[in-house]
């Protein structure tokens, strides 16, 4: 498979994300859409490293582990980012009864 339907497929989830954040109040679709973007760039990671490690002409034909190691430390951070955000969402839900976060403008005062 070429590395342009990775890019052209990471690329789609990254932008999808990004709109997500963009455009949405809640703050669970927020995070989820976060999530979303850290997936494309963990699917590029791994593109990016299966071909680099079949471009150095290597007779061995599975991906390098260089990019799988990337990928498993950013999704070790991810699961950390998504206990501390869901502890804040819960904190914010006790405290406004909402999780539209047009209201964190009102914790300013």
């Amino acid at each position: 498979m070429p590395i342009n339907y990775y890019i052209f497929l990471s690329l789609a989830l990254f932008a999808i994300g990004m709109v997500g954040v963009l455009t949405r109040r809640n703050a669970i679709i927020i995070f989820m859409c976060v999530e979303l973007m850290l997936n494309a760039v963990n699917l590029l990671l791994v593109a990016f490293s299966k071909m680099h490690y079949l471009s150095a002409g290597s007779p061995f034909t599975t991906a390098g582990t260089d990019g799988q190691l990337f990928v498993f430390f950013i999704m070790v951070v991810a699961a950390a980012e998504v206990s501390v955000g869901l502890a804040i969402i819960v904190m914010m839900y006790r405290n406004i009864h909402s999780v539209d976060v047009n209201f964190l403008n009102r914790l300013k005062h």
